[in-house]
């Protein structure tokens, strides 16, 4: 579930993450590495692609609930219809 790590962020800024997660999980990207003249460097993204899509969408959703929904988390019960046998 989404921490709202990236509320605060323009609409821009997200929607920006948000293509760059999707580019990741499509593209099965997990390291970045490098090498040259005999040396090498591997760094690992520290936020999944999926967790980044998950944050984005939720501070999406709460800049604009019209336009990227809002998201329901709690479940509510009526109790008030009788049951008739």
């Amino acid at each position: 579930m989404a921490s709202g790590i990236f509320i605060g962020l323009t609409e821009d800024e997200l929607l920006a993450i948000k293509v760059q997660a999707l580019a990741d999980i499509t593209s099965g990207k997990v390291l970045s590495s490098y090498s040259d003249s005999g040396s090498s460097a591997t760094r690992s993204v520290t936020m999944t692609a999926k967790e980044r899509l998950s944050e984005a969408m939720f501070a999406l959703s709460r800049l604009d609930p019209q336009t990227y929904g809002t998201r329901k988390t709690v479940v509510s019960t009526n109790w008030s219809n009788p049951i008739s046998e």
